[in-house]
């Protein structure tokens, strides 16, 4: 069984690399989910604008299977979804305030995203996935921004629309996200209540909220890997084309 389902995998890819010579592939990490594997359609559309060719991968703890769709994919964009596990990533009891978990995502989404930035690949991290990107290479989270948080005054999980910004990033002018969007302050959706701690190392802070919350990170060097707190293809999708160059910086590093 497991070895018709490897074998129906790789056929989808050679279908798609068939009609996907000139658009590169990007991987899109699929959500927790026992019956499917899926990704909010947010994503696809923000892909598809940006003139790439989407491909969702299913939750997989076998390296042999994640090696050969890193083989096929260009590109990789790690999506939002549940708080991380802090005990087993950053070794941290869990506060009261802490939302629910997947450790089988967990797993995944950590070994994924280490084996994409060690084999080269352009990697976006969206909300969970910036988050991911941070604990993944030995940074920490907040589990809780209310709880844990002396100060903070903006409302980090909005009640609106996903295609509408509710609070303003300051970005960092020497940033790659700062060269992406040519803006020093944007705003942005919200739908989080963890945020990067502890930068990790060979990561550096690439944008913040007005109360100090980090909103985007970036791996140091040249390889395209930044994270956002926000979720640009929420914004994209809805028909705000502000974040569409970011996707469109994904595309490009990839060919």
């Amino acid at each position: 069984m497991k070895r018709k389902i490897l074998l129906s995998i790789v056929l989808i890819f050679m279908v798609i690399s068939a009609y996907s010579q000139k658009n590169p592939i990007i991987g899109v990490s699929s959500v927790a989910s026992e019956n499917s594997a899926s990704a909010p359609l947010t994503y696809i559309h923000s892909i598809k604008k940006a003139g790439g060719v989407p491909l969702v991968i299913p939750i997989t703890s076998d390296k042999v299977e994640l090696e050969r769709i890193l083989d096929v994919i260009d590109g990789l964009i790690m999506t939002g979804g549940e708080d991380i596990d802090p005990l087993k990533w950053f070794n941290e009891e869990p506060v009261r305030a802490m939302g629910s978990i997947a450790p089988g995502r967990d797993e995944f989404d950590i070994t994924l995203i280490r084996m994409a930035v060690e084999k080269g690949l352009p990697v976006l991290g969206i909300c969970r996935g910036e988050q991911v990107m941070n604990v993944a290479f030995g940074g920490t989270l907040y589990q809780d921004i209310p709880s844990q948080v002396k100060d903070t005054f903006v409302k980090h999980s909005q009640n609106a629309p996903s295609s509408y910004g509710t609070h303003t990033i300051d970005i960092d002018k020497s940033s790659k996200l700062h060269k992406i969007l040519g803006r020093e302050s944007v705003a942005v959706n919200s739908f989080h209540h963890q945020a990067v701690k502890d930068i990790a190392k060979g990561f550096k802070i690439t944008a913040r909220a007005k109360d100090g919350i980090v909103e985007a990170i970036e791996k140091e060097g040249d390889q395209f890997v930044v994270g956002v707190q926000f979720h640009p293809e929420g914004l994209v999708s809805g028909g705000d084309s502000t974040f569409l160059p970011l996707f469109e910086a994904l595309i490009e590093a990839s060919k």
